[in-house]
Parts: C-alpha cells; structure tokens; sequence
C-alpha cells in the first residue's frame, strides 16, 4: 500500500505535464490552422516548402508596380498550370506598402484566386507606410488550368462619408512579389491527338526546352526536317523563347523529347518496331514514366522530311498512338512578306484581325487599356512618309457633364493622340447625335490619325485607353456606378500599304529582331544554312535554336528551307545564306575569308571604325548612320574574343545576304543563341554589320560595306538618290537647265524663222 500511495503523487504529476505537454501541442496546431485560414505563413515554415515553379507578378505580365487606389482598387495577373501538372501547393510572397490614412479595422488587402478570396491581410497602423513582406498560402483547390490572381485593396479613411477615390486610398504592389507552385506530376496517354502537348504547353510561361535525339549524324535531308519541327515549336512558343539541345543516340534522362529515326538506325532503350514509311508516333520516355518521345521515322531521309512536313502542318487531325503518311502535298506557293504574325503590308487591316472582338470592349470609370500586337515588316521605306494612316471608329457612353474625357492612342508606351469625348452637355448643339444617343446608350464616332512610322518598333502594341472624369457630386453624395462603356470598332483599320519595302544592309539589327531577311519568305524557302561536314551537337543545337526564332518571327514552320555545304555555289545561287560553324569546320569560312570583318582561324582578327567610340543606338531613321569605313585592324592571339554574328552582302548573288554565326569552339555558339533570345541580363542589342558575344556582353564594332534591297521603282529611287548625293544633284540640276536653255533656244529661234517667212 506504501508503494502504491507514494507513486500517485508521481502519477499526477507525469499526467498533469503530459496534459499540458499536449495542450501545448494542440494550441501551436490550433494558432498553426489559423494562421492557414487567414493565408498567412510564417517564415519558419518556408524551409519545407521547395517550389518547383516561380514566377515574379513581372514575369506573369505585371510591367509596372500595381497602384491599388480608391475604396475598391484591384489589379490582375494570369498564371496557368501545365496539363500534365497538379498543384499541391501554393504561395505567394507578397510585397506591398499602403497608406497611413488606412482605418484599420475597416481596410485590407485581399488576395484572390479566380475570384475566390484566398487571404485577406490587415493593415494595422503599426506598419503603414513602408515596404512589407508576407508570405501567404493559397489553397490548391482554388487553382485550376487557367487562373486569374488579382490583388484587391478595400479601402476606407474615415467613419463619415467618403471621397471613393480620395487620394490617401492607396496600396502598392511590388511587382517583384513571387508567386510560388508545388506540383506533382500527371502522366498522360500516348495519343497524338494532344499535340502540341506535352512537348509544348501554351500554359507555361517559361522558356521552352526540347531536345532533339538524332539516330546517328544527320544529313541534310534530316536537318531540313528537324529545322521545320523546330520552327514550328519556335512559333508556338512566341514570346517565351525556344531552345532545342541536340544529342546523338542518346536520350534525356527525364522530360520530353523529338526522336528522328532513318531505316534500321535506333536509339538505345527505345523500341519503335519496323519502320515502313513516314511515321509520326508518341512513346513514353523508358527512362522517365511521365515524360514522352515524338518519334518522327521513315525508311530514308526524304520520307523522314515527309513526316515532319505532316507533322507541322497537320497535327490537330492525328490521332492515335501512331500514324502513318500516304500522302503530302503543298497546296498553295508563299509570297513575300505574308508571315502570319506580321502586319499585312499589301491592305488596310481591321483591328479583329489584330485582337479577338471581345477585347475590343471595356468597361467602368478607369478601364484597362486595349492593346492590340502588332509586328511590322522591318524594311518599311519611311522616307518623306507621313505617316501610317489609322481609321478609328469607337463609341462610347457620354457623361451628363465632364470637360477632360477622352480616348487616349499609344503606341508601346508613346502617347500618339488624345482624341475627346464630348459629354451630352457638350452635344446638345448637334441634334442628330442626340437623336442617335436616344435610340441608344453610346455615340459613335470617328477619326482619322497618322501614326508615325518611327513610333512604331518592330514588335509594337497600338494601345487604346478610355478615361472619364469624375464628376464630384458633393459630401455624402458621391458614389462610383459602373455605368461607362467604352468600344473600338470592329471595322477600325490601320494600313500600311503606302510604304514600300526598302532596307539598307547588313542590319544584325533586324535579324535579332525578326529574323530578316531570311522571314521576307515566311517558309524559309529562298533561305539556304550552311552547316559543317562534320557538324556537332552544338552546331546543331545552334542551326534549330535560330530557326526557333524565326518560327517565333513569322508564326509559320520553315517547310521552305535548304541545307546545304558551302562547297556548292550552285545550291547558294539566289538565296540568302546562313552559315553557322565552329572552331575551324566551316570550310566556306575560309573561302569568304576577305568579306568576312573578322577571322577565327586560330587567332582572332576584327577591323573598327569610329563607331566604337560612338554611345548610340545605330538603329536609326538616317540610312547611311552605320556606314563608316574601318579605320584600323587588331589581331588578337589564341584565347581571346571567340563569338561572333556577321552580316555582308552575299558573294554569289547581288543583293542577297549573308549572315554568319561563328565561335572557336562549339560551346560558344549557345552564347550567341542565347544573345539573340536577349533578355534583362543583356544591356546592349545586337546591331550593325558585326557583333561580338562575350557571354552577356555584346559589342557591335564596325558597320562597313553597305548595300540595298527592295524596290522603290525608278522614279522615287531617283528622288532619294539624289536627296543623298550633292553632287549628282548639282550635276542633274546643271543638266537640266542646260537642256531647258536649249530647248528654249530652238523655240525662239523657230519663232524668229517663222516671222521672217511672213
């Protein structure tokens, strides 16, 4: 019994702690729960969480830092998940400030999930006014295949009645914030009818990866093939970029992959069976059971070209595991400057053409802007040009009263034009308009702009924005209806069709930006690429990742293309040429030695002119700003600058031109690929006649022989050479009235001969 008693004391005492221990316990997961329902994550729970896919509120289209104003202030950004994905985890690491005005207990900042409130954040006093950080969790079940996130502030400075948009209703939203996802794999059937899925997913953001596994040491045949899979990817994947890694009888260890099979050749671990003619087939990859292989096959390298040719131009009616193709035959012969993606040069064109209709149409006090791409032809002649003639026709809802309503034209950012919407205070003079606004609640109107060519870059956004005056009703009286509409017609044209096509070359310029003039035909088909005879990997990786671009450029497959070796002029003869080569296996390299502004032949040679000490843009409206003669030459030993781009006028054929993509050794060519793609880590653009790529630095050195292409015909050529040559001009002008002289002295002697018969 003494035992018994005296362990009772211990007994309670280990039950107490234990009680408490687990009280403990339950009040951490109790605080835990809460701190997930109101979205909010501390920092210590961040280091079990790894995300496998980031993405700034920059990188997800968000320009600038969203200013959150008035009582219900709110912006928004699209993020979408691929199809083989499911999101198991979210957050967004928030950084935002907001005004001190805020009344606490009557404001926050709201975060929403495809209008789904996901978390809302207090804004106490305490923190008001400087840059905060929070890390908030959002639900994995409120995230679907496309997504919507808006950032939301509701708003209130005072217990009375309010001004909506007093100007203490702010909250700032760094643009910087990230949004982190955790996701596990789907793996999805082996059916060609998903294409162009899994390889590419228009729901990923990222810059596309897509190996190329070659059996054996492709011939020309395969590499027109492999080009033509490669640019339509490269246009698929549009703004996001492309690159395409090549390997031979070997493929990746995880991901997705094109695999090109000729007869009997295979690649390790993948079994395709018999191959009897072209043939398109899905497998999954043997050493990854989520990621798959599109297998591209024939018995030679002309059926293999036929596959991909069916590939490209008709994917969405395959389906099936495999297919074969009986058949293929071109229907219709491109015509220059016809791209898809690029602005039509030969019409006017009706703003649906440029963005779905639906788009067109905005609403509210504070709409966004319209902008509708737009990607120019890029040897547009601007000489003594007005300017690109814009028809717009747009209606609108008209205030009772405002005095500062307006339309506002853009174009990228440059304010082009306000054009005013009269309130019906201001109509009432005009009967017939009001006559219209009763039979219906918006006026139609119109105006005719000149967009000047200059304003307009190559990649271009014309952006159409509608604002409206507040119109302040008094204390407790004012109040914001979203009753304002605002609607660009349809049937608004913009036209192009008054400017001729006239470039002074080279112009590395224009080949970053749109792959000219190789794009003037959007298949490639006045386009050959010289590749080495004994082209490696990178060379190879080097050939797709260009042409990805000029998929990207045109929108259209290169199904056009010729590869060929430089020992043929021949096969050179009346096309632009790429020739792409590393180290010393570029034989024509060594032929064109003497047009070619630099050398790699084992030491390094490049020729300046003044340019160098010139800090400019060289892409200017003046044609003969980049024409300046080398003035001096510099050797340089082994190991120094490698990588280069090239531009000069083709030796073969006057008037085509030649770009050439070199480096010493084949792993600088992804740095050049890499400075065509460009991006934020690049400070200067490719330009000029020659570029120099040391890995994110790009010097452009020397811009010397210059040539033209296009037409202008005779007449205005005439006017423009003479507007650059003095003395052609004094010489014509002499001439002139020299024949003038004479002209007016045979008449005058005539007439004298002719009164003397009388």
């Amino acid at each position: 019994m003494t035992a018994l008693h005296s362990g009772l004391p211990k007994a309670r005492t280990l039950f107490a702690l234990s009680s408490l221990l687990a009280l403990l316990v339950f009040t951490s997961a109790w605080a835990d729960d809460e701190e997930r329902a109101d979205g909010v994550v501390e920092d210590s729970t961040q280091a079990s969480f790894e995300p496998i896919y980031s993405a700034t509120l920059k990188q997800l289209g968000a320009n600038y830092v969203m200013n959150l104003r008035g009582v219900e202030g709110s912006d928004s950004v699209s993020f979408d998940v691929r199809a083989d994905q499911v999101v198991t985890d979210a957050r967004l690491q928030l950084q935002y400030s907001y005004s001190p005005a805020l009344i606490p207990e009557l404001s926050q900042l709201n975060v929403l999930v495809n209008d789904q409130v996901a978390a809302s954040l207090a804004l106490p006093k305490e923190t008001a006014g400087s840059m905060q950080q929070q890390s908030v969790q959002i639900p994995a079940h409120l995230i679907t295949e496309f997504n919507r996130l808006t950032l939301q502030l509701i708003g209130h400075y005072t217990m009375q009645c309010e001004d909506p948009l007093h100007s203490s209703l702010w909250a700032k939203v760094s643009n910087n914030s990230q949004l982190d996802l955790q996701t596990i794999p789907l793996e999805l059937a082996n059916d060609l009818s998903l294409l162009p899925l899994p390889f590419f997913d228009a729901r990923d953001s990222r810059l596309l990866e897509l190996p190329f596994v070659f059996a054996g040491a492709p011939d020309n045949r395969m590499l027109e093939a492999a080009g033509a899979v490669a640019s339509w990817f490269g246009a698929l994947a549009s703004y996001r970029g492309a690159r395409f890694p090549v390997s031979i009888e070997q493929l990746p260890a995880r991901g997705n992959a094109i695999v090109m099979l000729v007869g009997e050749r295979k690649v390790f671990g993948l079994d395709t069976g018999l191959v009897d003619g072209p043939t398109l087939s899905v497998h999954t990859n043997p050493n990854d059971p989520y990621g798959k292989l599109l297998v591209i096959a024939g018995r030679d390298s002309e059926q293999l070209k036929q596959a991909a040719l069916a590939l490209v131009s008709g994917s969405r009616v395959l389906t099936g595991e495999a297919a074969e193709i009986s058949e293929l035959t071109a229907l219709q012969l491109r015509k220059p400057y016809d791209a898809p993606n690029w602005l039509p040069s030969d019409r006017p064109v009706r703003l649906a053409e440029l963005l779905d209709p639906k788009g067109l149409s905005v609403s509210g006090y504070d709409p966004g802007t319209i902008s509708l791409p737009m990607r120019l032809p890029p040897d547009l002649f601007n000489w003594r040009e007005s300017g690109v003639p814009l028809h717009l026709k747009y209606r609108f809802t008209p205030q009772p009263q405002s005095t500062n309503s307006s339309l506002l034209v853009s174009v990228s950012g440059k304010f082009i034009k306000s054009l005013p919407l009269p309130s019906q205070e201001r109509l009432q003079d005009e009967q017939g308009l009001m006559a219209k606004l009763q039979q219906d609640d918006t006026l139609l109107r119109e105006a005719h702009l000149r967009i000047p060519l200059d304003s307009l870059p190559l990649q271009s956004a014309l952006q159409l924005r509608f604002m409206y005056d507040y119109i302040k009703q008094g204390e407790c009286r004012d109040i914001i209806i979203d009753n304002m509409r605002g609607t660009i017609d349809p049937d608004s044209t913009i036209d192009l069709s008054g400017y001729q096509h006239f470039i002074a070359m080279p112009n590395l310029g224009v080949f970053q930006d749109s792959g000219f003039p190789f794009t003037r035909m959007a298949d490639l088909s006045e386009t050959a690429v010289v590749m080495p005879n004994d082209a490696g990997v990178a060379d190879l990786s080097a050939m797709l990742d260009v042409l990805g671009r000029f998929g990207n450029s045109t929108g259209l497959p290169a199904t056009g293309l010729s590869v060929v070796q430089g020992d043929d002029d021949a096969a050179l003869r009346d096309r632009d040429v790429l020739v792409i080569g590393s180290g010393s296996n570029q034989p024509l390299l060594q032929r064109w030695a003497q047009y070619l502004p630099a050398a790699l032949d084992g030491q390094s040679r490049f020729e300046f002119s003044d340019l160098v000490h010139q800090v400019r843009d060289w892409v200017v409206s003046d044609q003969s700003a980049n024409l300046r003669r080398a003035r001096s030459s510099l050797t340089l030993g082994r190991g120094a600058v490698s990588n280069y781009l090239a531009g000069f006028e083709s030796p073969v054929t006057s008037g085509r031109s030649v770009v050439v993509i070199a480096a010493s050794v084949p792993e600088g060519l992804s740095d050049i690929t890499a400075a065509l793609r460009g991006g934020d880590n690049y400070e200067q653009s490719i330009q000029g006649s020659l570029a120099v790529v040391n890995g994110t630095r790009i010097n452009s050195l020397v811009a010397d022989e210059q040539y033209f292409i296009g037409e202008l015909g005779w007449f205005r050529y005439l006017q423009w050479l003479l507007s650059r040559h003095l003395g052609l001009m004094l010489l014509f002008t002499a001439a002139g009235v020299a024949l003038a002289s004479v002209l007016l002295f045979l008449s005058l002697r005539a007439r004298a001969r002719a009164r003397l018969k009388v």
